[in-house]
């Protein structure tokens, strides 16, 4: 395998890390404001029971951990190529 392959998987696997580190950030990050906003509305019944569930912050943060995961993958891939390859 030519040395340029293993580096551009390699780096591929580093944008999917960066971007799985991003997307679990920002579901933190928008279910904790969506939160505050309504905790400090007069009807506090969705606050307390969290209904109706929000799947948009969850779904970002299982995707960034899916991204996380596949990078992390291909990164031992990448460097089982760089080695035997």
């Amino acid at each position: 395998m030519p040395q340029s392959d293993w580096l551009i998987l390699l780096v591929i696997s580093g944008l999917l890390i960066l971007l799985g580190l991003g997307g679990v950030i920002w579901g933190k990050v928008w279910q904790k404001s969506y939160y505050n906003s309504i905790s400090q509305r007069t009807d506090m019944r969705e606050f307390l029971e969290h209904l109706p569930e929000r799947p948009e912050p969850g779904a970002i943060r299982v995707g960034g951990w899916l991204a996380i995961a596949i990078g992390l993958a291909m990164i031992v891939v990448g460097g089982v190529f760089r080695l035997w390859g």
